[in-house]
C-alpha cells in the first residue's frame, strides 16, 4: 500500500449544445434474469446488481398510505433502520410522512428478519435477504437485522417516478453478497476529515451495501485520536484535529446502526513521525521531531530493539482494543526505508546478535512481537502486504496493495486477505478501470476452492494528501459505488455500459443523503472565477467539464512548487471531477459515429454541435483569465481545447465529403494532439483521444450518398 505521492509515480447556448451530447439513458427493460444478472441485461437501474432479479407485471404505489411493519425478531437497531429508510423514502418521493406502526394492517412493506445478529458485528454474519414487490404490497425477508437493512437499500432504489405517481415494480429479488469484506478505507491523517462528513459517507456505504469502514487513524502528518493514556500523542501529534475518545464511539455506533464494521489502523514502524513529536523515546533516531508537512516516505521509525517500545505498544494497543469493538486492528506495516535503523550503532548491534541481516528481517521482528501484543488483548491483525511473514498467526489478514499476485500466495500458504490493488480511488482511473479489477482475478483465479475462500473481499482507499473537507466525497464518489458492485454482485456482472447507466442513477440518489460529490463544483469553479459574466462562468466550466486530474502519482512531480498539508487545494485540478462524464459521452458518440459503416447524421450532428462550442470556448474564457490568476493557470489548456474542437470539426468535414485530406494535414493534426494530451497545470483534456480517432477515421471510407454531418 504505496501511501506517499512521489513514490507512486509508476504504480445558455454552450449548455444547449451540450444537453445534444448527452445521450439519453436507456428506459428500464422489465426483462427477466436469473442467477447472471449480465447475461440478459438488468431490469432495474440497481447497484450493486442482487444476486438474482426477477421481473413480473404490474407495480406498487408507494403514497401517502404507505407503511412498514415488523415480525419475527425486532431490536431498536432495525426500527432506526425502518424509521431512517422512511426518512429516506420521504426525500425520494417528497412525500411528508409515512407509517411504521407495528402490527397496522395498513402496512404495504412488510419486514420478517429471523433472529438477531451479533452483539458485536463479525465478519461472515448472513447478509442475505429476499425482497418480493407486487401490485398488493411488498414482503422483505432476512436471517439477520443486516439483510434487511439491505433489501431496505434495494427497495428505496426500486422506487421511481411514472405517469401513474411514485411506484416500485413489482419484481422478485433473491441477493446474498459475493464476498463477506467489502470495504472503504478513508485516511484522516494527511489532512483531518470532520466527523459530520465521515458520517455521510457512512451513509454512503449503507446505502451501496458496503460494511467495513477502515479509518486510518495515525500518519506522519498526525495521530487523530484522543489517548487517555498516553495524551502527548494527540495534544502534540495532531495540530489539535483529533477525535475524542467519545467521538469515536459515536461513530462506531452510528456505523453499526447500518451495518457497517468499523477497523481502525495504527500504522506503525514506519509512518509514525507524528507519535515522536510527544514521545522520541520511541523513535530510533536522536530527533528532534515535528510534525510532518510534506508528503512521502521519511526516514523516522520506531525502534524494533526497545523495549520499551513494546511496553509502550501495549498500553496503546489495550486502550485502543477496548474502544474499537471490531474483532481485528490495523498495524500499518509498511514501507519503512530502513535508514535510521542503519544509523544506529545500538541497533545494527541487535541485528547481528539476533541474526537479522537487513531491515526486512527486523521489520518481520517487530511485526511479530506486536502482533502477539495484539491477539493478547483479543483481536486479530491486519496488516498491509509486508507483514506477512513466515510463522505469523493464521487469523492475520494481510491488505494487499501489491496486487493479486501477493494476495494469491497469501491465500495459497493458509493465510485471509482482502484486496486494495486496483482500488485506490485517490489514483484517479476512471469508474470502467476500477470496475474491471476483481479479488478473484489474475493468480487468485488459479487457487484451490478452499484457498480461494480465504479471499475475504477487498476495500477501496481514500489518501488524503490532495483532499479536503470540501472535495473529499467527490474523489469517493460515485466510483466507489461501482468498487461496491463488485464486491458485492456475481462474478459475472462485468458490463461497463450497463454499470454506468446504473452508475447515473445511484449517483443522483447519493445527494439524497447530503453527499457533496456533486454540490462541490459549483462553489469551486465559483471561487476560482470570482466576479465573472454568466457567459464567462460557463466557459470556465465548458472547460473544467472535460478536464481531469493527472493520473496515478504524478500530481507531485508535475506540482508548481512541492505540496504540503498547507498548500490550498483551490485550484482546478482539486474542483473538477476525476472522471468527465462530457468526455467519456463523447468518446462514445465518435464510436458510435466511426463504427458505423453509413455515418450517422444525427450523431455528426451531435459531435458537430460540442466541437463547435469547445472550439469557440477559448475566446469567451479569455477575459476572465486576465482576471484570475487560478483561470490563467489554464489558459494553455484553453487554448488546447479550442485547437482540438476545430481539428475535430475539419475531420468531420473530410469526412463527410470523403475525399482525402491534404498529404501533411493529418500528421500535422496527429502531432498537435499529441502535444494537447501532455498534462499542463496538472490536468489531462480527455476527448483528445476520441479527436483522433475521428482523424483516424479521415479517408476510411464509411461515408453515405446524401448523409450530411
Amino acid at each position: 500500500m504505496i501511501h506517499s505521492s512521489w513514490m507512486r509515480g509508476t504504480i445558455i447556448l454552450g449548455m444547449l449544445m451540450l444537453m445534444m451530447l448527452v445521450p439519453s439513458l436507456p428506459m428500464k427493460a422489465h426483462t427477466q434474469s436469473q442467477g447472471n444478472p449480465a447475461v440478459a441485461g438488468p431490469p432495474f437501474n440497481l447497484m450493486p446488481l442482487p444476486s438474482s432479479v426477477q421481473a413480473d407485471e404490474g407495480s406498487l404505489r408507494v403514497d401517502a398510505s404507505f407503511g412498514v411493519t415488523l415480525n419475527g425478531h425486532t431490536e431498536p437497531r432495525l426500527d432506526r433502520a425502518v424509521q431512517r429508510f422512511l426518512r429516506q423514502l420521504s426525500r425520494q418521493t417528497g412525500i411528508p410522512a409515512f407509517a411504521n406502526s407495528a402490527g397496522s394492517a395498513k402496512a404495504i412493506l412488510t419486514i420478517h428478519t429471523d433472529h438477531a445478529g451479533k452483539e458485536i458485528q463479525e465478519l461472515g454474519e448472513d447478509e442475505s435477504y429476499t425482497l418480493k414487490i407486487s401490485a398488493n404490497g411488498a414482503t422483505l425477508t432476512a436471517a439477520t437485522p443486516l439483510g434487511a437493512m439491505h433489501g431496505l437499500q434495494t427497495f428505496l432504489q426500486m422506487v421511481e417516478v411514472t405517469p401513474d405517481g411514485f411506484t416500485a415494480h413489482a419484481a422478485a429479488i433473491h441477493d446474498q453478497p459475493r464476498f463477506p469484506w467489502r470495504g472503504l478505507m478513508i485516511d484522516v491523517s494527511r489532512h483531518f476529515v470532520p466527523l459530520d462528513i465521515l458520517k455521510r459517507n457512512i451513509d454512503g456505504m449503507e446505502a451501496v451495501k458496503m460494511n467495513v469502514f477502515h479509518w486510518h487513524l495515525s500518519e506522519n502528518q498526525g495521530f487523530r485520536i484522543e489517548s487517555k493514556k498516553f495524551p502527548k500523542l494527540h495534544e502534540l501529534g495532531s495540530d489539535a484535529m483529533f477525535y475524542t475518545q467519545d467521538e469515536a464511539r459515536d461513530l462506531i455506533n452510528y456505523a453499526r446502526d447500518r451495518g457497517i464494521r468499523v477497523v481502525p489502523e495504527f500504522d506503525m514502524p514506519g509512518h509514525s513521525t507524528a507519535w515522536f513529536v510527544g514521545y522520541p523515546e520511541l523513535s530510533s533516531g536522536p530527533g528532534p521531531y515535528g510534525i510532518e508537512r510534506k508528503w512521502g516516505i521519511f526516514d523516522p521509525a520506531m525502534d524494533p530493539t526497545n523495549e520499551k517500545t513494546y511496553k509502550f505498544l501495549d498500553g496503546l494497543i489495550a486502550e485502543m482494543t477496548k474502544l474499537f469493538p471490531d474483532h481485528y486492528f490495523h498495524i500499518g506495516g509498511d514501507e519503512v526505508n530502513g535508514k535510521q535503523w542503519d544509523a544506529n550503532p545500538k541497533i545494527q548491534q541487535f541485528m547481528k546478535s539476533h541474526n537479522l541481516k537487513n531491515s526486512e528481517a527486523l521489520q518481520a521482528y517487530f511485526s511479530g512481537r506486536v502482533q502477539k501484543l495484539v491477539t493478547k488483548h483479543g483481536k486479530a491483525v491486519v496488516g498491509w502486504d509486508e507483514v506477512f511473514i513466515p510463522g505469523v498467526p493464521k487469523d492475520i489478514v494481510i491488505q494487499s496493495w501489491r496486487g493479486a499476485a501477493s494476495l494469491a500466495q497469501a491465500a495459497s500458504q493458509g493465510y485471509q486477505g482482502i484486496l486494495s490493488n486496483g482500488y485506490y480511488l485517490d489514483l484517479g482511473w476512471s469508474t470502467a478501470r476500477h470496475y474491471a479489477v476483481d479479488p478473484m482475478g489474475g493468480a487468485a483465479a488459479n487457487l484451490t476452492p478452499e484457498q480461494k475462500k480465504l479471499i475475504l473481499g477487498g476495500e477501496a482507499c481514500m489518501w488524503s494528501e490532495y483532499v479536503n473537507a470540501e472535495n473529499i466525497d467527490s474523489r469517493i464518489w460515485p466510483r466507489n459505488a461501482a468498487i461496491a458492485e463488485r464486491l458485492w454482485s456475481p462474478q459475472s456482472v462485468t458490463d461497463p455500459a450497463s454499470m454506468y447507466t446504473r452508475l447515473h442513477a445511484i449517483n443522483e440518489r447519493l445527494e439524497l443523503l447530503d453527499l457533496n460529490h456533486q454540490k462541490y463544483y459549483r462553489p469551486m469553479l465559483r471561487r476560482i472565477a470570482g466576479s465573472s459574466t454568466p457567459e464567462e462562468f460557463e466557459a470556465l466550466r465548458t472547460l473544467a467539464d472535460v478536464v481531469e486530474p493527472v493520473k496515478d502519482y504524478t500530481r507531485h512531480a508535475l506540482a508548481p512548487a512541492e505540496p504540503t498539508s498547507a498548500t490550498p487545494l483551490n485550484r482546478l485540478v482539486d474542483a473538477v471531477p476525476l472522471e468527465s462524464d462530457t468526455a467519456r459521452r463523447f468518446a462514445d458518440l465518435v464510436d458510435k459515429y466511426v463504427g458505423a459503416v453509413c455515418r450517422d447524421s444525427e450523431t455528426g450532428t451531435r459531435l458537430r454541435a460540442q466541437l463547435t462550442l469547445w472550439r469557440d470556448n477559448d475566446a469567451r474564457l479569455e477575459p476572465l483569465a486576465q482576471r484570475s490568476f487560478l483561470v490563467k493557470e489554464v489558459t494553455q489548456t484553453s487554448q488546447d481545447l479550442s485547437a482540438l474542437g476545430g481539428i475535430g470539426l475539419a475531420a468531420l468535414d473530410f469526412i463527410s465529403k470523403g475525399g482525402p485530406p491534404p498529404d501533411s494535414w493529418k500528421a500535422d493534426q496527429t502531432a498537435t494532439i499529441q502535444q494537447i494530451q501532455k498534462p499542463k497545470a496538472q490536468l489531462l483534456l480527455m476527448p483528445a483521444a476520441a479527436v483522433q480517432k475521428l482523424l483516424d477515421a479521415v479517408a476510411a471510407g464509411g461515408s453515405c450518398a446524401g448523409a450530411k454531418q
